[in-house]
């Protein structure tokens, strides 16, 4: 056996221990020294570094491909549109918005400041065709008029069904040509928009729905006829009374409807129901008032008292023969 002793002065501190310049493996020297490799049947040249680590490949920026040309028809990535068919032949905007906002904001057009409502007219005839646009503010209105409104007719009582869907629009032309942003003019629909919503502490500040109330009895064909500044007259009284509910757009005195028919047009839905209330049985010139709202089935400025004209020519002709 080995004495202790022998092997401790053989294997002593100083030749176990290894100075900083020596060391156990040696580095490579791979400054300039490149490793190719075969991938997948290319040729990949990867660099070492001087440290011995090896630099991966990179990646070769992957180029956006330009804006493609849509197909024929195409969708839009955020699609707040309807298209509507079956619409009456005699339907107003304020009837489709007023059927329409049931399932969200009708978005504001910024430079009109009307609802944004497309009615399509035939360009032969000028009439319109039965179908049209609609533009929501917000995505989630699009599916629920869809659920709500597709197959039932625009007016109550009415036997055409409208046919509701998500509009898909159609590229003009062979070439698509990509319209430069306007900035200023995407300001300007944001701040509609916010102000439709109510954002800021602008609660009131909501898009405003049209409408239009027909007062029946307000005077007699005969009396327009005999009196030339009645119709003025009646058209200043009416107004006076009808601001104190709301703005008013408009006063039409329809001088031959047989029942003595005067149009007011409100610039909010709600102020028309604040007039029927009001004017709605009440006593004008001996006559009492019947009140209602205009559902734009029936052009009240062209309905004409058939049998009191015939009555007027015949009574003309009358003198002409008197004179003869």
């Amino acid at each position: 056996m080995d004495n202790p002793s022998t092997i401790s002065h053989e294997y002593e501190q100083e030749l176990m221990t290894y100075s900083v310049e020596e060391e156990i493996f040696p580095t490579i020297q791979v400054a300039e020294a490149s490793v190719k490799e075969e991938v997948n049947g290319t040729d990949v040249v990867n660099e070492i570094k001087h440290d011995g680590k090896r630099k991966l490949p990179e990646k070769q920026a992957e180029k956006k491909e330009a804006n493609n040309h849509p197909d024929s028809w195409f969708d839009l990535k955020v699609n707040t549109y309807v298209y509507v068919t079956g619409l009456p032949d005699d339907v107003t905007v304020e009837e489709v918005v007023e059927v329409f906002s049931k399932c969200g904001l009708i978005k504001e057009d910024a430079e009109t400041r009307g609802p944004r409502v497309r009615l399509y007219l035939d360009k032969d005839t000028g009439r319109k065709k039965g179908d049209g646009l609609v533009q929501y503010l917000k995505e989630p209105s699009v599916e629920l008029a869809i659920q709500i409104l597709d197959g039932t007719p625009l007016r109550p009582g009415g036997t055409i069904p409208m046919s509701v869907t998500r509009a898909k629009f159609e590229q003009k032309g062979e070439k698509f040509i990509a319209k430069p942003p306007d900035k200023r003019k995407k300001k300007k629909l944001k701040r509609v928009e916010d102000k439709i919503l109510g954002w800021g502490g602008h609660d009131d500040a909501k898009l405003l729905i049209p409408a239009t109330v027909v007062l029946r009895y307000m005077f007699a064909p005969a009396e327009m006829r005999a009196d030339p500044n009645l119709r003025s007259e009646l058209e200043v009284d009416v107004r006076e009374e009808c601001m104190k509910l709301g703005p008013v757009d408009m006063v039409k005195v329809c001088e031959n409807h047989p029942q003595g028919v005067v149009l007011v047009r409100y610039k909010d839905r709600r102020d028309v129901q604040k007039c029927i209330e009001l004017m709605n049985g009440r006593w004008f010139g001996g006559r009492q008032i019947h009140a209602s709202e205009d559902d734009g089935s029936v052009n009240h400025a062209k309905v004409r008292d058939m049998e009191a004209d015939a009555e007027r020519l015949e009574a003309f002709g009358a003198e002409l023969e008197d004179d003869l």
